[in-house]
C-alpha cells in the first residue's frame, strides 16, 4: 500500500484485534491499521484516511461479515451520532477492552512498574445511566448521505440534538436518547414542538443569530428534575410562553431557569442563570451523603458509578482518622467529603467559584466542620504558603479534568512528598503521562479501571500512588 495513492480502500479485510479510543486494527501490507467503525471480528472495507510508513487510520464503509458477537444497536441514531458507539459490542466485551486499555496506557505510556490491574468494575446499568445531558439548537440540521442524495425537497432544517462529529456548525436532531431517563425525550421533543409552532429561531453558529441556543437536563436519583434553557436575548413574552408550556407539559420538573447567552460561545460559567420555577437547584445522593446542584455545578455524571468509583477512593486512601487530605480538583467536593468521615481535616482545591460554593453549603448540609474548600487555579493556590497554612498532606487524591495535571503541580506533588497520592483519572493516557514524571519519587501500588460510560470506549481509572522508603 503506498503512502502516495490517495482514495484508498481495502476489501474485504478482517479486523483482527482492540486498539485504543475505540478503535480495531489490522495487520496489512506490513503496518498496522487502526480502523474506525468496527470491532474486532468485522470483516469490513475500509476507506485509508491517514497514511504513514509503519501505520495508517481508516473508517469502515462497508460490513460484509460482522462479528459473530455482534449486536444490533438499540438507538434509532446510532451511526450519526458520536456518542454510544459501542452499541454492537456486548457488554462483557467492552469492559474487556476497557481493561486492555487502561494496562496499555499506563505501561506503554507511563514507563514504569505498575501491579496486575484489578478487574474493571462494570456499571449495573448500561442505559439510563447519566445524570446530565445537553442539547444544542441549530437551523443547520445535519443531513445524512441519503437525504443529501435524494431528489426529494428537506423542509426541516431546524434541529435540536447533539453536534454532528467533527462538523461544529450542524446538529443531528435526535428524537430518542437512552442516556438518562425517557424524561429527557419528552422535554426536548416538546420544546422542540413548540418552539417549531411559534417560529421561535434555532441558533446560527456562524452567524450569532437566532434565538434558541441549548438545553441543559439534570435528573437525580432522588427524583429531582432541572432543565436550563439557553437563550441568545431577552424575549419575554416569547420566553414566558415556552417556560410555561414546557411546566405544563412536563410537570415532573422541580427546577427550571433560562440563562441569556448573548456571547459566541456556549459555556454559561461565567453567566448568571435565572430562576423561573422552583428552588434554583437539585439534590443528589452519594452514599450517605447528600450534594446540592447548582445549575453551573460539576458532578460526576454516572451517580451509581460514582458511588463504586469513590468507595475505591476511599480504599487506597486507607484512612485511620489522623490524616490531612487535599482534595484537588475538587468540583463541588464530592470526593472530599464523602472520605471525610475517616480524615483529620479536608482541604479542597477547585478554579471554578460557584462549585466551590456548593460544597461549602454541601459540607453545611452534611455538617461536616473539618473541611475548608478555596476557589483558584490549583497550581496557582498550592504554593509553599498554603502548604504551610494548612499543613502538609499526608493524602493527595487529584481528579484532573482529561487534559491531566499540570506539570507545575507535579513538581509542587513531588516536593511535598505526600506519603499517598490518589489519583482519580478519566484519561488514562494523561494518567499514564503524570505517573511516570511522579515516578521519581512515587510507586504505583494499585490501579482500579471503573467504567463510567457504557457504549463508549471511556475509562476512568483510580491508581494508588505510594511513596518510596528509600528517598
Amino acid at each position: 500500500m503506498s503512502r502516495k495513492q490517495k482514495n484508498i480502500i481495502l476489501g474485504n479485510i478482517l479486523l483482527t484485534d482492540y486498539a485504543a479510543e475505540g478503535k480495531a486494527l489490522v495487520r496489512h501490507d506490513g503496518k498496522v491499521i487502526f480502523v474506525s467503525g468496527a470491532v474486532p471480528g468485522d470483516t469490513v472495507d475500509i476507506q485509508i484516511t491517514k497514511n504513514k510508513k509503519e501505520w495508517a487510520e481508516g473508517r469502515a464503509i462497508k460490513i460484509i461479515t460482522p462479528a459473530a458477537d455482534r449486536l444490533q444497536p438499540f438507538c434509532k441514531h446510532f451511526g450519526l451520532c458520536g456518542g454510544c458507539k459501542w452499541q454492537m459490542l456486548p457488554y462483557d466485551k467492552q469492559l474487556q477492552y476497557k481493561q486492555i486499555e487502561a494496562e496499555q496506557n499506563l505501561k506503554r505510556i507511563g514507563k514504569t512498574d505498575i501491579p496486575e490491574l484489578l478487574p474493571i468494575i462494570g456499571s449495573d446499568n448500561t442505559t439510563q445511566y447519566r445524570n446530565k445531558l445537553e442539547f444544542t439548537f441549530s437551523n443547520k440540521r445535519f443531513l445524512t448521505h441519503e437525504e443529501i442524495g435524494s431528489a426529494d425537497s428537506i423542509a426541516q432544517q431546524s434541529a435540536l440534538g447533539y453536534h454532528a462529529p467533527r462538523v461544529f456548525d450542524k446538529v443531528i436532531d435526535i428524537t430518542e436518547c437512552h442516556l438518562l431517563d425517557p424524561v429527557n425525550n419528552l422535554i426536548r421533543n416538546t420544546i422542540r414542538e413548540f418552539a417549531l409552532e411559534n417560529g421561535y429561531t434555532f441558533y446560527d453558529i456562524r452567524n450569532h443569530t437566532g434565538w434558541l441556543r441549548n438545553i441543559i437536563v439534570r435528573f437525580t436519583t432522588t427524583g429531582e428534575l432541572m432543565v436550563n434553557i439557553c437563550i441568545n436575548n431577552e424575549a419575554e413574552s416569547d420566553r414566558i410562553a415556552l417556560l410555561d408550556h414546557l411546566l405544563l407539559k412536563v410537570p415532573a420538573i422541580t427546577t427550571l431557569l433560562y440563562t441569556i447567552n448573548p456571547k459566541w460561545n456556549d459555556t454559561i460559567y461565567d453567566l448568571e442563570p435565572q430562576v423561573y420555577f422552583g428552588k434554583g437547584f437539585i439534590t443528589e445522593k452519594l452514599g450517605h451523603l447528600e450534594f446540592m446542584i447548582s445549575p453551573k455545578s460539576f458532578f460526576q455524571t454516572n451517580t451509581a458509578q460514582a458511588v463504586k468509583l469513590y468507595d475505591v477512593t476511599k480504599d487506597f486512601a486507607n484512612l485511620s482518622g489522623s490524616e490531612i487530605v487535599y482534595d484537588l480538583y475538587c468540583g463541588t467536593g464530592s470526593i472530599g467529603l464523602y472520605v471525610s468521615d475517616k480524615a483529620k481535616k479536608v482541604i479542597g482545591v477547585e478554579v471554578v467559584a460557584d462549585a466551590i460554593e456548593d460544597a461549602k453549603k454541601n459540607a453545611a448540609l452534611n455538617g461536616i466542620k473539618h473541611a475548608d474548600f478555596y476557589a483558584g487555579d490549583v497550581i496557582k493556590i498550592c504554593n509553599d504558603d498554603f502548604f504551610a497554612n494548612h499543613g502538609k498532606p499526608d493524602v493527595v487524591i487529584t481528579d484532573p479534568p482529561r487534559a491531566g495535571m499540570h506539570d507545575k503541580l507535579v513538581t509542587k506533588l513531588l516536593e511535598m512528598e505526600a506519603p499517598k497520592i490518589v489519583y482519580v483519572s478519566c484519561n488514562t493516557a494523561t494518567q499514564a503521562r503524570d505517573i511516570a514524571l511522579l515516578s521519581e519519587k512515587y510507586t504505583v501500588s494499585k490501579v482500579q479501571p471503573v467504567d463510567m460510560f457504557p457504549h463508549t470506549h471511556h475509562i476512568e481509572c483510580v491508581t494508588l500512588l505510594t511513596l518510596k522508603t528509600n528517598l
